[in-house]
């Protein structure tokens, strides 16, 4: 899948030197700005909006650049150091903008040459040409500073044509935009709890603390509404667009895939009227009452949201479905899932759900297929049978702790293999830790038993959005 466009935010930039170098070193000013240059057209292909504050060589300059980047809101600042240059003139910046910071230790080129430098025969030109290429000698000062004043920071460290820091710096990017995306997300909440899942239980308010989301509490009166308004020129097109993107199987009843089309276009008009970008949701009350006939049939039309990046949760897994908007904007997909069983003579993990699944992400088209009955839930219809494409994944839990919200990951990859065809989301997962060590591990971090899962090893991504986030971020493999 393709990572977001991300042209919406704004990042800022500013370099940093010496003022007293530039009459001191003839030409030395201007190639440190055209190297300043070079990261601002490289930042601007990433896709974003590059706030340039130039460059910055006195403490007296630092408080016109600090204001100008704080007045643009920025995301995240990039500082370029381009020579020594004095901590002076970045603490006010750092202290004005309150952004996340990434210092840019980035030479012009991966190695001096040693042979032509030495024989130049002029000291003072071979100092300004080494003042070209000590970015390095400042990057201790500012961390030193930026620790004792408690202001957070990270490094990006190499030289200009340096791919791997180029590939940090656009991931820095990604990241700014997936925490803009969760500030202005707005998650709606349908129905209520799986009653007795504790694990899935949230606190909304410490959500919305930790990623800015607004949550919208939502009636099921309100879906049935729409539901009963629902057309049959609607219905005919939703299934039109079911046999599109499902391998509807003979199995399925007629009348079970105009159920469930009638209830993919009514939550279609929820969460258009309601603006939303994720969605959690449940729903369980007297046997037979109106709403069941809604909510037993919602895994074609949730699975339909969650595969145009608008991702949907069961079982009212708040937390899961802010996993799952994160690995969406990442570009990552991001299916709803739980621990199946393992496989212990495989070594392998098996994780999987009665959906909703993210159909981008699928290694063959995704089946719609009939259940008899739905594990746990009351009534039967329509759920889905897919497997992850095999490769490099990442699993993601919102973790709510004791005291902290926080970011739990792994890494490992979808491997082939026989799965369980009872029309669920199910695959098989083999991480560089046993399967045995890995559950207990993944266990002991104390994530609801629900994650969401994208392709990909998009951990790095991950640990940089809580840098940004100010969140703990549990790498288990």
């Amino acid at each position: 899948m393709n990572s977001k466009n991300n042209s919406n935010i704004k990042v800022g930039l500013f370099g940093i030197g010496l003022e007293s170098y530039w009459n001191q070193f003839e030409g030395l000013l201007d190639k440190l700005v055209s190297y300043q240059n070079i990261i601002k057209g490289k930042i601007e292909s990433f896709g974003v909006e590059v706030v340039d504050a130039g460059m910055v060589d006195t403490p007296q300059k630092a408080k016109v650049a600090g204001d100008l980047l704080k007045t643009n809101d920025v995301e995240i600042v990039f500082l370029y150091v381009s020579t020594y240059a004095l901590s002076s003139t970045v603490l006010p910046i750092a202290q004005k903008v309150k952004a996340p910071i990434v210092i840019l230790n980035l030479q012009p080129v991966p190695q001096l040459d040693y042979d032509t430098f030495n024989k130049m025969g002029d000291r003072g030109k071979m100092t300004g040409v080494w003042l070209e290429h000590c970015q390095a000698c400042s990057v201790p000062e500012i961390a030193c500073v930026f620790n004792r004043a408690g202001i957070g920071y990270d490094f990006v460290s190499g030289y200009l044509e340096d791919q791997e820091a180029w590939n940090e710096i656009k991931s820095w990017t990604e990241a700014a935009q997936v925490a803009l995306t969760m500030r202005n997300n707005r998650l709606g909440i349908l129905g209520h709890y799986y009653a007795g899942m504790l694990d899935v239980y949230t606190d909304i308010t410490k959500q919305s603390a930790a990623f800015g989301t607004h949550m919208e509490l939502l009636e099921m009166c309100e879906l049935k509404k729409y539901h009963d308004e629902v057309t049959g020129d609607e219905i005919e097109n939703k299934i039109n667009e079911f046999n599109t993107f499902f391998e509807v199987i003979p199995e399925c009843e007629t009348s079970e895939i105009r159920r469930a089309a009638q209830t993919s276009v009514a939550l279609d008009k929820l969460v258009r009227n309601h603006d939303l970008g994720s969605l959690a949701y449940y729903y369980e009350g007297v046997d037979g009452n109106e709403y069941e006939n809604i909510v037993t049939s919602v895994i074609a039309g949730n699975t339909f949201l969650t595969g145009k990046d608008i991702p949907v949760a069961g079982e009212c897994e708040v937390k899961n479905a802010q996993a799952m908007k994160i690995m969406s904007e990442f570009g990552a997909g991001g299916s709803f899932s739980e621990f199946y069983m393992l496989d212990f003579k495989d070594d392998i993990v098996m994780l999987g759900h009665d959906g909703p699944a993210h159909f981008a992400i699928a290694e063959d088209k995704v089946k719609l297929v009939p259940l008899p009955v739905y594990h746990g839930k009351p009534g039967k219809g329509l759920s889905i049978q897919m497997s992850v494409k095999n490769g490099p994944v990442t699993l993601l839990s919102v973790v709510e702790g004791k005291d902290e919200v926080f970011l739990q990951l792994a890494e490992g990859e979808c491997v082939p293999g026989p799965v369980l065809e009872i029309g669920n989301t199910n695959s098989r997962y083999r991480f560089s830790i046993s399967a045995k060590e890995f559950i207990n591990q993944w266990s002991k971090g104390g994530p609801a038993h629900h994650c969401a899962i994208g392709i990909g090893h998009i951990g790095h991504k991950i640990e940089k959005l809580g840098k940004i986030l100010n969140m703990k971020v549990v790498k288990v493999c």
